[in-house]
C-alpha cells in the first residue's frame, strides 16, 4: 500500500477533469484537498464581489465531489500548519500566472524544499509551455497572426485523465465551512448573479456539451451578434477554472472542418494573452507601448459615471453597460465597443475600465482583461491601430440591425422602431412622443457627438506619436 501523503492546493483549479496536480498526487499516494483564503494574497485579482461570488459556489460545488479542508490565512504558514498535522511528504499544484502570485509560489516552494518536503507544480491552464512558443530569436511573439501561425505547428499539452477512484486523507482535520470565508458581501449582486449563472464544474461541462452538440458550426457565422446567443458562455468557467481549456480545445478539433477555426482561434488569443503577462509582469496597470504614458487623458468623472451606468445617450454602448451590471457579463463585440467608447470618445485612461471589469465581471482574468484594454487602446504590442476608432452606431445597425439586444436591456427604448433605436436624436418628433420617449429626460442625448470625439481622439493620438517607444 503506497503511503505517501501529498497536499493537493486547490487553487483556480476547482475540477477533477484535466487536473494535473490532482492526478499525479492519486497516482502516487493519499490525496490531501486543500483550498486557502489568504484575502491579502488575492485582493489584486480577485476583489470584486461577483468574483468571490463565483469562488463562493465553486468551492461548494466541488465540496460536492471532494471533501475539501478549506483553511484562512497565510498561505506558506498554512502548508506548514497542515504538513505538520498531516505528516505529508509533498505538495502539488497547479500554476497560477498573475504576477504577485508567481512571486509567492516560488518562494512556497523555495522554502518547502528546504524543509525536504517534495513541492511540484504543473501547468493546467495553458494550451501550451510559454518556452515553447518563442520566436526564432528566442523572444515572445509580439503579434498574434505569427503567435497563431507557430501554434499550428506545436502540439498542445493533451489533457490528463480524470481520476474517478482514489485514497482521500481521512483522519480528522479541522477546517472551515465556505460561509465562514465571508466571500458574499453584497447580497443585491448574488441574487442577480442567481439568476444568470450556476458556477461549478459540472455545470461547465453541461454549458459546454450544449455548446459543442448545438452552437459550435454557427460559431463563426453568429458570434458577434449579441441577440443571437451563439457564444459558448465559458468564459466565467474558464477564467475560475471550473473547466480545462486543453479539454475545450481538443474536443472543438473534433474534425477538420475549417468553421471550427473561428472558435480555436479565440482560445488561442486567450493563451497569447497569458504569455504576455508571463513576458510583462506590469501588462495590467502599465501600457506595453511606453509612449503611451504620455498620452493625453481626460479626467471627467461624471463621463465615466455615465458610461459604467450605461447612460451615455449611445443605444448599443448603453446595453453592454447595463448586461454588464445586471449579469456580470457582456457580449465579446460589445465589450469591444465599450471599451473604445470609453477610451477614444471620452479618452479616459483605460486603466479606469480595466478596474471596472474587475470590479463586475464574473469572466474577470488578469491576462484577457489586460489584453483587451490594450488592445483596444493601441499601447500594447499587438493592438487595434490607433485609428481605428469603432462607431457606436455602425457597430449597432450591423450586428443588431433589429435592435433586439438593445430592447432587451435598455426597456426605454424598446417601442422604438429600427434605424431609430440605434440613433434616438434621428427619430422624428411624433414617433417619440407616441411611444413617451423625452430624449434628455426618459434616456439620455449622447453626451459626447460622435464625430467631434473621433477628431478629438485623432488629435490626442498624434501628441504621442512623435514620442519614442520602448
Amino acid at each position: 500500500m503506497n503511503t505517501k501523503k501529498i497536499i493537493v492546493w486547490f487553487r483556480k483549479d476547482l475540477r477533477v477533469h484535466d487536473n494535473p496536480a490532482l492526478w499525479e498526487a492519486s497516482q502516487q499516494g493519499t490525496v490531501i484537498p486543500v483550498f486557502i483564503w489568504s484575502k491579502e494574497e488575492e485582493k489584486e485579482y480577485q476583489a470584486s464581489d461577483s468574483s468571490l461570488w463565483w469562488l463562493h459556489h465553486s468551492l461548494l460545488s466541488f465540496q460536492q465531489r471532494i471533501p475539501l479542508i478549506i483553511r484562512v490565512g497565510n498561505s506558506l504558514e498554512v502548508l506548514q500548519d497542515l504538513i505538520h498535522e498531516t505528516q505529508a511528504d509533498a505538495v502539488f499544484f497547479n500554476e497560477r500566472y498573475e504576477p504577485s502570485i508567481v512571486n509567492r509560489d516560488r518562494k512556497i516552494i523555495t522554502q518547502l524544499k528546504a524543509q525536504y518536503i517534495e513541492a511540484r507544480t504543473y501547468n493546467a491552464n495553458l494550451l501550451y509551455n510559454p518556452a515553447e512558443m518563442f520566436n526564432h530569436n528566442q523572444e515572445v511573439y509580439k503579434v498574434f497572426t505569427t503567435f497563431w501561425k507557430k501554434s499550428m505547428n506545436v502540439i498542445a499539452h493533451h489533457p490528463v485523465p480524470t481520476p474517478y477512484k482514489f485514497e482521500i486523507y481521512k483522519n480528522p482535520i479541522t477546517s472551515v465551512k465556505v460561509e465562514e470565508l465571508h466571500l458574499l458581501s453584497s447580497k443585491y449582486r448574488s441574487d442577480k448573479l442567481e439568476q444568470y449563472w450556476k458556477p461549478g464544474e459540472q455545470n461547465a461541462l453541461e454549458i459546454w456539451e450544449q455548446f459543442l452538440s448545438n452552437n459550435l458550426y454557427k460559431y463563426e457565422r453568429k458570434r458577434d451578434f449579441p441577440a443571437s446567443r451563439a457564444t459558448s458562455t465559458l468564459s466565467p468557467y474558464l477564467a475560475s477554472g471550473n473547466i480545462s481549456v486543453r479539454s475545450i480545445f481538443y474536443a472543438a478539433r473534433k474534425d477538420d472542418s475549417p468553421i471550427l477555426q473561428s472558435f480555436i482561434r479565440q482560445l488561442v488569443w486567450r493563451e497569447f494573452s497569458y504569455h504576455q503577462l508571463i513576458q510583462f509582469p506590469t501588462f495590467p496597470m502599465k501600457p506595453l507601448r511606453s509612449n503611451f504614458e504620455h498620452f493625453p487623458w481626460q479626467k471627467d468623472e461624471v463621463a465615466v459615471d455615465c458610461w459604467k451606468k450605461g447612460l451615455t445617450g449611445y443605444p448599443l454602448v448603453d446595453a453592454g453597460m447595463r448586461e454588464l451590471w445586471e449579469t456580470g457579463y457582456m457580449h465579446n463585440r460589445v465589450r469591444m465597443v465599450a471599451s473604445s467608447f470609453l477610451v477614444k470618445h471620452l479618452l479616459i485612461d483605460w486603466r479606469i475600465g480595466y478596474e471596472w471589469f474587475q470590479q463586475t465581471l464574473v469572466d474577470f482574468d488578469v491576462a484577457n482583461n489586460a489584453m483587451g484594454w490594450q488592445w483596444v487602446t493601441g499601447s500594447g504590442i499587438d493592438s487595434a491601430p490607433y485609428f481605428r476608432i469603432f462607431n457606436p452606431i455602425i457597430q449597432s445597425e450591423k450586428f443588431d440591425s433589429n435592435g433586439d439586444y438593445i430592447r432587451k436591456w435598455v426597456p426605454e427604448l424598446a417601442k422604438l422602431p429600427a434605424p431609430y433605436i440605434h440613433r434616438p436624436w434621428d427619430a422624428p418628433s411624433d414617433i417619440l412622443k407616441g411611444i413617451d420617449i423625452q430624449l434628455g429626460s426618459t434616456y439620455p442625448l449622447p453626451i459626447v457627438d460622435h464625430s467631434s470625439a473621433r477628431l478629438r481622439a485623432l488629435r490626442a493620438y498624434d501628441v504621442i506619436k512623435g514620442i519614442k517607444k520602448t
